[in-house]
């Protein structure tokens, strides 16, 4: 009969409570994924208009008032926030992140979110006291796509902008970034690092497609010019988000018609594999992400026939907005429309 003595039974007790925390965080992490999965199948606009949460704040749209009540209130400053009512991203983000208790809590102590929506004409006052429309300030701020949101410091300086729609836990870091100071001291990029160390140590292998290019991976564009728009897709081992990217937009016959037409490049952001990229530069990946700044994967980058970088797409993408974003370059209409907003914008107004 063996007996254990009471330190070895501690030590098993404290490894087993260990597993059981690292269970229930692993299940509701992935509780989250699959409601924001669920959700986000179809990413088209949606029929029914999106709420915004009763708690975002009701402002005259005066943006140097507002932070000015935010100091008064001991916030970290204030939230603009850029959606639409049709919007499949913004329905996400109030569904998910906006109705997730931890996360409102700390919002709603941190920041007034002032509500926008980019197709109004409303007056807004910047922290400059310039006054245009709504619809201009989106523009102005180059928000291409929403839900997007702008976080001002108590000193009106702009600390962090996210374009688009991030997952939970992608947002909470956010947050944390900017609330505790790390804005100040480095990119959004390195505190991520930080702050996501690898879920295992023997990481899964990218997902793959016939359609990527293979190494050795010369983008040069920099002295002649290539035949096709070039996309370099950046990607991580143990990614759900690039697994959704793979499973619905680039696992759709008729989006990956339209990606043909497009130079196609995976590389992984943790991997030191030698890029010579299209303004010439021989860099690793790891090197080249850290360069551009990629703080979130799967992140999507458009380059021109020359090497310019056109528009990017850095958080979660479905069908829809891929496509809508393909079209724009591969029609050329990047070089009428400086701005992905302005392209949407533009299209309307010509009916």
């Amino acid at each position: 009969m063996i007996i254990l003595n009471s330190k070895i039974i501690h030590f098993l007790t404290s490894f087993l409570v260990l597993l059981l925390v690292c269970a229930a965080v692993v299940a509701d992490e992935l509780d989250e994924f699959e409601k924001e999965f669920d959700l986000f199948t179809d990413d088209r606009p949606v029929p029914n208009q999106v709420i915004n949460p009763s708690w975002f704040k009701t402002s005259f749209l005066d943006l140097a008032e507002d932070l000015d009540e935010a100091r008064q209130e001991k916030k970290k400053g204030i939230a603009v926030y850029f959606g639409q009512k049709d919007c499949a991203y913004c329905r996400t983000l109030m569904e998910v992140n906006l109705k997730t208790p931890d996360i409102v809590r700390y919002m709603r102590k941190n920041f007034d979110v002032i509500p926008l929506d980019i197709w109004n004409r409303r007056q807004v006052t910047d922290l400059q006291g310039v006054s245009m429309t709504e619809r201009e300030y989106a523009i102005r701020e180059k928000t291409n796509f929403t839900p997007s949101l702008i976080f001002y410091d108590l000193d009106g300086k702009v600390a962090l902008r996210l374009r688009g729609y991030y997952p939970p836990y992608a947002f909470r870091a956010a947050l944390k970034y900017v609330v505790e100071g790390f804005y100040k001291e480095e990119t959004l990029q390195s505190y991520m690092d930080r702050a996501n160390p690898p879920a295992k140590f023997e990481q899964d292998e990218l997902n793959s497609q016939d359609f990527f290019e293979k190494p050795p991976y010369v983008l040069d564009r920099s002295r002649f010019k290539a035949e096709k728009p070039l996309i370099v897709i950046f990607e991580q081992k143990n990614c759900h988000a690039c697994d959704i990217l793979h499973t619905e937009p680039l696992g759709d016959s008729s989006t990956v018609e339209i990606i043909s037409n497009f130079e196609i490049v995976q590389l992984d952001v943790e991997a030191d594999t030698p890029v010579l990229t299209p303004s010439g530069e021989n860099l690793t990946a790891r090197q080249w992400s850290e360069k551009l700044g990629i703080f979130y994967t799967p992140a999507l980058i458009f380059f021109d026939q020359s090497g310019k970088e056109i528009i990017r797409l850095d958080s979660v993408t479905g069908q829809h907005r891929l496509r809508g974003v393909m079209r724009y370059v591969l029609s050329g209409a990047y070089k009428k429309y400086p701005t992905y907003l302005e392209y949407r914008f533009g299209r309307i107004d010509a009916y």
